[in-house]
């Protein structure tokens, strides 16, 4: 039987391999040699940086750009442009916390007065348009994105998207001009995630047709609220109206959970108003350009017209009137209406992998360590180990770019024509696709750093403050823990849906079909194929994603059934629960990997089409390898399928790693704002001496 080292690799069936000796020497030979293709079973030394192996693709960079680029890059290139020419509005290396945040309002500032972008009105008229921006600002630094995030996606979407008419009329143009800094005032000390249990409290006081916001206890104080510390002068908070003497027995009645508009500092004096108090959250591990700050009110009076009123309203005489008839469809329409912060979430993630992955590349062609005897040093991206690293992450990053275009197209569309299915679905998509590619993002930045050696440790190479800044991307919005269990909640409604004869929504209908081959037994001829054409086929590929996911989907309903006799609802989920976050996570992979292909398959220049699909080839099937322990326990994978696999992937990063340069390139990432010396497209070298003084060689 074969067995598998630590690495995965499975034993070699040469008889010469058998000693430690021999197994070591052929370790060694396969960290400093290129793969073979498939059917080849000898090795050849990888080409040196800038040299194409024979029968390689050519990559043009201009071409791939000219594809991957967005309807809106001429907006990103205009506020590129702002910063670029402006050095007092750049955020140096090194900056105190409380500098960081006067220079973060004077960027978001000038970007509205000066350079005239108005991020409300884009998020109403286009939301791919607001979004590019979002990116574009983000690569000026991320607490600037963060920032605009919250006066625009989160105080102005709010308003716009939870009020009425009379709403927007008042509050939408001062938004958007900055008029009205604002807040987004949700979590609380004991309470983020699960937002029907927030403590406070606006209770409705008839005599005076006002609501009263009460704090009730330490653990309701509003926490981590953005732009609250210093510049926030209007808060959307979120509480339980209550409704006196309108419950049982005379009591007062619990409506749920509403959205508020609160006043917070004097319009004029910037004063905190009475019955408000304020205090900085402090010095955070990263975003230190955002001031968060915690909330508590004291008897707070605000008008009736402050009511949030779309899904709910409180008429003069105390009457409460909604279109949905109980609290929870309430609740889930209000949180349906903020899932615009999640698509800005993971659309900016991706844009933070760029970074990373074109920083990590280009520093790996250029550094060179080591080499055959009496031979120049090679590119340490000529190593299979560190192409193993790089490559697939390259990969993912262009399947996640296709993958948010997706989403931000469903956005669109579920914001045009408010269709219940297409909300539901961009509602799931968004939870599933912020955790995915934000926690990927997050261990790649990581990965990255470890990849530049000790320069990747300098904080002007920017691992660091990329790291630290997008830590928090898997927290807020909704963590990433809790996201994917709503995804698993869905894939499971949507599995009883199958089984009722019901209609599939549109993402998830590729269940019908696959859950019809799970329930039939793997077909062992298909389980044994191992040429690469067959492996390299799209249908292959896509089939074995969506395999994994109605097997996982079958398996996981059985469990829950089994375990809710004994445990009931709540302790049967708790029990499954890994194998549900496994669940959504399989999910997203073969929405990913369907957005991907989809994507190979418009590309209109050949070439191009080309290389893209060799990228496609290298993200699906280095996740199959990934998790091969799945397909080989219910045998959809033969042995020497999985084998072909392990030697496709490898052979794939090799090739992926020949037009690497090309790849990153295509991102379109000005140096301005990469800004890390290692990460520049000439010159790293010499701009990297310079940074620290060197200037000329001495003389």
């Amino acid at each position: 039987m074969a067995t598998t080292s630590r690495s995965g690799r499975h034993g070699s069936d040469d008889e010469e391999d058998s000693t430690p000796a021999m197994r070591r020497l052929r370790r060694l030979s396969l960290h400093l040699l290129q793969p073979a293709p498939e059917g080849g079973d000898s090795l050849v030394p990888a080409a040196c940086a800038g040299k194409r192996r024979a029968g390689g693709l050519d990559a043009d960079a201009a071409a791939l750009t000219a594809y991957l680029r967005g309807r809106h890059r001429a907006m990103q290139a205009r506020v590129y442009e702002f910063y670029v020419a402006r050095p007092e509005l750049q955020t140096p290396v090194e900056l105190p916390m409380a500098a960081h945040r006067d220079l973060c309002f004077r960027q978001m500032a000038a970007l509205v007065r000066e350079a005239g972008v108005r991020p409300l009105s884009l998020m109403a008229a286009d939301p791919a348009e607001y979004f590019a921006v979002m990116e574009a600002v983000g690569g000026v630094d991320i607490s600037l994105a963060i920032k605009v995030g919250v006066q625009y996606s989160l105080w102005g979407g709010s308003v716009i998207n939870l009020g009425t008419k009379k709403h927007k009329e008042k509050y939408f143009d001062k938004i958007d001009n900055l008029e009205y800094p604002g807040c987004f005032a949700m979590t609380e000390l004991h309470h983020g995630s699960n937002v029907q249990a927030l403590q406070t409290t606006a209770t409705f006081d008839p005599v005076t047709d006002e609501f009263i916001i009460d704090t009730p206890n330490d653990g309701a104080i509003k926490w981590w609220i953005g732009n609250a510390a210093l510049h926030g002068k209007f808060a959307t908070v979120f509480a339980r109206l209550i409704l006196p003497l309108q419950g049982k027995a005379g009591e007062p009645a619990d409506m749920g959970i509403h959205a508020f508009i609160v006043p917070i500092r004097d319009l004029e004096t910037h004063a905190v108003l009475p019955g408000i108090e304020i205090n900085d959250c402090g010095h955070k591990i990263g975003l230190n350009g955002v001031d968060n700050g915690a909330l508590r009110f004291c008897s707070v009076r605000i008008p009736r017209d402050n009511l949030l009123n779309r899904f709910g309203d409180v008429a003069r005489d105390g009457k409460y009137t909604s279109s949905l008839p109980t609290i929870n469809r309430r609740f889930a329409a209000t949180l349906g209406e903020l899932v615009g912060g999640r698509v800005g979430l993971a659309y900016s993630s991706v844009g933070v992998l760029k970074v990373a992955v074109t920083i990590a590349v280009r520093y790996a062609l250029l550094r060179q360590q080591f080499g055959p005897p009496k031979e120049p040093e090679i590119s340490v991206l000529d190593y299979q180990s560190h192409q193993h690293k790089l490559m697939p992450m390259l990969a993912s990053a262009y399947a996640f770019h296709f993958a948010r275009a997706y989403l931000v197209d469903m956005y669109s569309e579920m914001k045009k024509t408010n269709d219940e299915d297409v909300t539901a679905d961009v509602h799931v998509l968004s939870s599933g696709l912020k955790s995915y590619i934000t926690s990927y993002t997050a261990k790649s930045i990581s990965i990255c750093r470890e990849s530049c050696g000790g320069h990747g440790y300098a904080a002007v190479n920017r691992f660091g403050g990329l790291r630290n800044d997008h830590d928090i991307f898997q927290t807020f919005e909704g963590d990433n823990t809790v996201l994917l269990q709503q995804v698993a909640g869905d894939l499971l409604k949507q599995y009883q849906q199958k089984f009722k004869g019901g209609t599939l929504s549109v993402t998830w209908n590729y269940l019908r079909d696959s859950m019809n081959t799970y329930l039939s037994q793997p077909n062992p001829v298909t389980a044994r194929w191992e040429g690469e054409d067959h492996l390299r086929d799209p249908k292959f590929q896509l089939d074995a994603f969506r395999y994994r996911t109605s097997r996982l989907l079958h398996s996981v309903a059985a469990r829950l059934q089994k375990h809710m006799k004994t445990l009931g609802g709540f302790g049967a989920w708790n029990r499954c629960l890994n194998h549900l976050l496994t669940l959504a996570e399989s999910h997203i992979e073969s929405v990913i990997l369907a957005r991907f292909i989809e994507a190979v398959k418009s590309c209109p220049d050949e070439k191009t089409r080309e290389v893209l699909k060799l990228v496609c080839d290298l993200y699906a099937l280095e996740r199959i390898w990934k998790d091969i322990g799945t397909y080989r326990n219910v045998d959809y994978v033969a042995p020497n399928k999985a084998k072909a696999i392990h030697k496709l992937v490898d052979y794939l990063s090799y090739q992926v790693r020949l037009v690497a340069r090309e790849l990153v390139d295509a991102f379109d990432v000005p140096d301005q704002i990469i800004r890390a010396p290692i990460g520049m497209q000439s010159e790293a070298y010499a701009q990297y001496t310079q940074g620290v003084g060197f200037y000329r060689q001495p003389t």
